[in-house]
């Protein structure tokens, strides 16, 4: 009687930021350091905890080695863009980071918290694991197969576990894509 009178809320549709508003949140963010964070979430697809593990060691040029990584496997590499590659190159060399050091000092509410600010001083709501769903969802509208999603960027044992990140298709997104397909 009490479960019919009681419904638990839903959980709220995640969200979907656009490729302009994260580059915005990074343009604006001042700090070399908080704005390496930021594009390492939004354009390798890592979760805050594995940025904030990388030592100098793991850095090999647009590959980066995550040493713990959540699957619980020995370890991931995590593949960068190059410019995205060469700023943290040049940050680890300008900071004199050694190979043992972590690169980013920072607890984990200190980085979500670099995050949160970043998203406000450009007027848009946004948690770390946005950016990471931002790398997801970006890469799969821009035609990347769902299997290099899946397993490359986001490095997931499973499919299904992807297509939540991925959000919902709208009307005009679906037309495009049929328009491309079949134009």
């Amino acid at each position: 009687m009490v479960r019919k009178l009681f419904k638990w809320a839903r959980n709220p549709l995640p969200t979907i930021l656009e490729k302009e508003e994260v580059d915005e949140i990074i343009f604006r963010t001042p700090k070399a350091r908080d704005r390496l964070i930021m594009e390492l979430m939004a354009r390798g697809g890592m979760r805050i905890g594995e940025v904030l593990q990388l030592t100098g060691r793991d850095v090999q040029d647009r590959k980066l080695v995550l040493r713990q990584p959540k699957s619980g496997k020995e370890s991931e590499t995590v593949f960068i863009p190059k410019k995205v590659s060469d700023r943290l190159r040049d940050y680890i060399r300008e900071k004199d980071i050694r190979s043992d050091e972590r690169i980013f000092p920072l607890t984990y509410a200190g980085a979500r918290y670099v995050v949160v600010n970043a998203g406000r001083d450009a007027g848009i709501h946004v948690r770390p694991h946005d950016l990471r769903r931002h790398a997801a969802t970006y890469a799969s509208r821009s035609g990347t197969p769902i299997e290099i999603v899946s397993k490359v960027i986001l490095r997931h044992s499973h499919l299904a576990t992807t297509q939540q990140y991925l959000g919902k298709v709208t009307d005009e997104e679906a037309i495009r894509w049929i328009d491309n397909l079949h134009a």
